[in-house]
């Protein structure tokens, strides 16, 4: 009997190790902390020297830092693309969706949250939705999450959690009055539930912080270590500095329950810092939040298990957001039979196998009408809502300063071609925004 168990168990090893899986362990953990409007070099471990990450930066030694890690220009459609694995020409989501909206993240798709809970996880948000409320079934508890903390849209003030003179603070969808920083909340919270999470099941918790968000806010005791700085880099420092503690928190947490051995954590900003050079840091890439320029949506982040993925590497291999929904959903032993078209890939072989990208391309779709670029191998696209195609080879131009279109007419229309047909084969879904003017308001949104 013994023999007949040992043989079936290296079976299954056996087959999903070829599938690209590792089940030779129970279900992990996953936690998912994302950052808001974070420069691209504004960590430690991405060379930051004005700013202070330490506890980002132990996460990111232990494990993996992805260097080519892609996103949207802004907020929404990246939440979207992490909660379905697909681009915007499927899901709609190309900008932000305002408070009060009458739309969000279409009810057709089959979140993250959905299909871990569905291979038997306990799951939480605890920060910032920003995918849609105006219906009860847009809100994140009727979208596969047991638990819901935090802010539903953006841009409140960190203190009195208020938009516009509205509070927008909630617990389990309904209207909290917790006082306090919206980040210490947003960590003590996060800390709780992982204190208070299921013997019997693992936890998938996504973290997706406000900080470092506008408006520009923190208390005083997270400046006075920046005094060198100017403001409003000073102020931005800080707060960087306040969520960075609250990481540090929640992998003290982990550790106090004997979780960390076993659980995924994932880290990444939304999209790339805006104001780059007064407010954020995103050299070397150009431009910031809200273009399809490299600055925009090429953002820092790491993978971090131990004994699984490697430890002290930096991995250069183009991903992309929508790649963690079929790389967690199979890591966790779920289905995707039921899921619509994904534009994600597994990218576990990538991670702990060094295999390459499994993309041949990457699509960049902006949050204006019209406007998407295109990444193959090191050669980048960028068609614009209006004005001039660009051509750039990162290889040799991360910056993007040297335009080669008009050197190499014959590769810009190749390019222009694969990105149309890119656009048809991805859904080409019409615009969810379209109570708006399709302006993506990057400093504001």
């Amino acid at each position: 009997m013994k023999f007949i168990l040992s043989s079936l168990m290296l079976a299954i090893a056996m087959t999903t190790r070829a599938l690209g899986q590792d089940v030779l362990h129970p279900q992990p953990n996953i936690v998912y902390l994302l950052a808001d409007d974070m420069g691209y070099a504004d960590a430690g471990f991405m060379g930051a020297t004005d700013t202070k990450t330490p506890n980002l930066d132990k996460l990111a030694a232990r494990g993996t830092v992805l260097t080519s890690f892609y996103v949207l220009p802004v907020c929404s459609p990246t939440r979207a693309a992490l909660m379905t694995g697909r681009y915007a020409t499927h899901t709609g989501v190309y900008t932000v969706v305002r408070p009060h909206a009458h739309w969000g993240l279409p009810l057709s798709e089959r979140t993250l949250a959905n299909a871990l809970g569905d291979a038997g996880y306990q799951t939480a948000i605890v920060g910032k939705w920003h995918l849609g409320e105006f219906e009860e079934a847009y809100r994140p508890t009727h979208r596969g999450f047991d638990h819901q903390y935090g802010l539903w849209f953006g841009m409140i003030d960190y203190f009195t959690h208020l938009r516009d003179g509205v509070l927008d603070w909630h617990k389990d969808d309904q209207p909290c009055e917790d006082r306090g920083y919206s980040t210490t909340l947003i960590g003590q919270e996060a800390c709780r539930v992982i204190r208070e999470k299921s013997p019997d099941k693992p936890l998938f918790l996504y973290v997706p912080f406000n900080a470092v968000h506008n408006p520009l806010q923190v208390p005083d005791e997270y400046m006075k270590p920046f005094g060198n700085l100017k403001k409003p880099r000073q102020t931005y420092a800080g707060m960087l500095a306040a969520m960075d503690e609250q990481v540090g928190h929640i992998i003290d947490t982990l550790a106090e329950k004997n979780l960390l051995d076993n659980t995924l954590i994932l880290f990444s900003s939304d999209n790339g810092g805006p104001s780059p050079g007064r407010v954020t840091d995103n050299t070397p890439l150009r431009a910031g939040k809200g273009t399809v320029y490299e600055g925009g949506v090429r953002v820092c982040a790491f993978a971090t298990w131990p004994g699984h993925i490697p430890e002290g590497k930096r991995l250069d291999a183009p991903m992309h957001g929508v790649d963690w929904y079929p790389t967690l959903v199979q890591l966790a032993g779920g289905s995707l039979e039921n899921n619509p078209t994904l534009d994600g890939q597994n990218i576990w072989p990538v991670l702990t196998q060094n295999a390459p990208s499994p993309h041949e391309v990457i699509l960049h779709c902006g949050s204006k009408p019209g406007e998407f670029a295109l990444r193959q191998g090191d050669w980048k696209v960028i068609r614009h809502s209006a004005g001039q195609p660009e051509l750039y080879n990162l290889a040799n131009d991360i910056s993007e300063k040297q335009d080669l279109a008009t050197d190499q007419p014959e590769r810009l229309k190749q390019m222009l071609t694969l990105l149309d047909q890119t656009i048809q084969a991805n859904g080409n879904a019409p615009r969810g925004d379209t109570t708006t003017s399709g302006q993506d308001h990057a400093d504001v949104e």
